[in-house]
């Protein structure tokens, strides 16, 4: 498993520390939550803040567009160093259209389920990306349970996916921590992101380690 920690449970009143925190712990990548107050009841942060604290690391920037019209910005949002651009299937613009957009910029492309979207959904779509994202909470905030009805979603992921032949990964977010990260892991799961249960944790890095060896 590769460990992508969102900054969403973070302080943000020191963002640039607690991104160097996240890469201290051995993570493979950041996980950037980016909501329009639209497509969830949340704002969090822009392109600005992405810019602002690409400096401080070299780790790999995935970045989580729950936006309901996200094509638009993908370009401040490549400018700003993103590395992966993610969108929801639910959005309101082309998913076609819009991953390509993503190439043409350079970047690479991720799609995202909320609960009630079914895997077949993602089906069309799983070569034009590097990997799917599927939501084990409702998106909007941090801090909720974990939705273990989801794991035969990532299950019918996995199936379709080594099917084609195909290396795409599978990343969950949404109450990960040791015991559900070895659930979804066994599921098919291959990325997880780690948030309130990474920055409350006692030994951060050995968590990051943990989940990594599963």
């Amino acid at each position: 498993m590769k460990v992508s920690p969102s900054i969403l449970t973070c302080d943000f009143g020191y963002a640039a520390d607690e991104v160097r925190f996240v890469e201290d712990t051995g993570a493979d990548m950041v996980h950037l939550d980016v909501m329009d107050g639209v497509f969830v009841p949340n704002i969090s942060f822009g392109p600005a803040v992405i810019g602002s604290l690409r400096p401080h690391t070299s780790l790999f920037f995935d970045v989580h567009l729950m936006m309901a019209q996200p094509r638009r910005m993908l370009p401040a949002f490549a400018k700003a160093g993103a590395d992966m651009l993610n969108i929801h299937l639910e959005c309101d613009d082309p998913i076609d259209e819009t991953l390509a957009d993503i190439h043409a910029l350079g970047k690479k492309a991720a799609i995202t389920l909320k609960p009630a979207t079914p895997a077949e959904a993602a089906f069309p779509y799983l070569e034009q990306v590097a990997m799917v994202l599927v939501m084990t909470v409702e998106p909007g905030f941090g801090g909720q349970s974990f939705m273990s009805d989801m794991l035969p979603k990532i299950a019918a992921l996995r199936q379709e996916i080594d099917r084609r032949g195909l290396q795409v990964d599978i990343q969950v977010d949404g109450g990960i921590n040791a015991d559900t990260a070895r659930l979804v892991a066994e599921a098919g799961a291959t990325v997880a992101v780690l948030g309130s249960a990474l920055f409350n944790a006692e030994q951060p890095s050995t968590l990051v380690k943990t989940v990594q060896a599963m």
